[in-house]
């Protein structure tokens, strides 16, 4: 139990507008291991932190992120949708996550939004920003579309990857056996105590996501996860203190 760590899912999304500056500066006040966000390619070519591809649930712009310029993007409202009291919240840019992370030492999980839209070269642009930025140690990059993965393998096999599941295949131990890469991160409702005695045995970090509600966050702790994934920090790591007083 001691070793579960707590990530704030796109920030502490539960509580302020998901995938914001508010919302991460949020999960480290609370004290969050982590935070988990999600990155696309802008226009031209920026490293931008929504977790949509389109802008219209999230923000006050409408269309796809890909058909914006960073310039645009800047100009878009990503808090009043969640609520007016974050009026005039911005989107940010992956540059904008590194120059903030160097304040503290959480750890970033960094999904690839690559399994709706390729994005070429998103890939590169991400190692590439993370070496400048000297985050190699603090990152771990994940994605449902376990080709960009592989790709990320190939430009920097110094970086931690992660494969994302929704839903686990019956192969899914094959799958890991054959990837060989160091996160398994399933939905929730998808692992079970045999998958995850698996995967650990494989060499695996297990990181579920998203479980919120007290019940599930104490079933995954007791299978001993190494990490849960989470839009309400702040009540996972209550959840976790009365554990650990009981």
């Amino acid at each position: 139990m001691k070793n579960t760590q707590i990530y704030a899912h796109r920030g502490s999304k539960g509580t302020h507008p998901e995938n914001t500056m508010i919302a991460f500066k949020e999960a480290l006040r609370v004290g969050a291991d982590g935070i988990e966000f999600d990155v696309h390619l802008s226009s031209d070519g920026e490293l931008v932190i929504i977790h949509d591809e389109t802008l219209d649930r999230t923000t006050t712009l409408s269309g796809y992120v890909k058909d914006f310029s960073a310039e645009e993007l800047k100009s878009a409202d990503a808090g009043s949708k969640f609520s007016e009291e974050f009026h005039g919240e911005k989107i940010p840019f992956l540059g904008e996550i590194f120059e903030w992370a160097k304040e503290h030492t959480l750890w970033m999980n960094i999904e690839l939004k690559t399994d709706k839209l390729p994005y070429e070269g998103i890939e590169k642009k991400v190692v590439g920003l993370i070496r400048q930025h000297h985050m190699e140690n603090r990152v771990i990059l994940s994605s449902f579309n376990h080709q960009s993965i592989e790709n990320v393998k190939t430009l920097a096999p110094e970086l931690e990857r992660a494969l994302l599941f929704e839903g686990l295949p019956a192969n899914v131990e094959e799958i890991l056996a054959e990837k060989k890469e160091a996160g398994f991160h399933p939905d929730k409702n998808s692992l079970t105590p045999s998958i995850h005695a698996t995967a650990r045995k494989l060499g695996y970090k297990v990181r579920p996501w998203v479980a919120n509600k007290p019940e599930d966050i104490e079933r995954l702790v007791t299978w001993g996860v190494d990490v849960i994934m989470t839009d309400f920090p702040e009540k996972a790591i209550t959840t976790l203190k009365g554990m650990s007083a009981k």
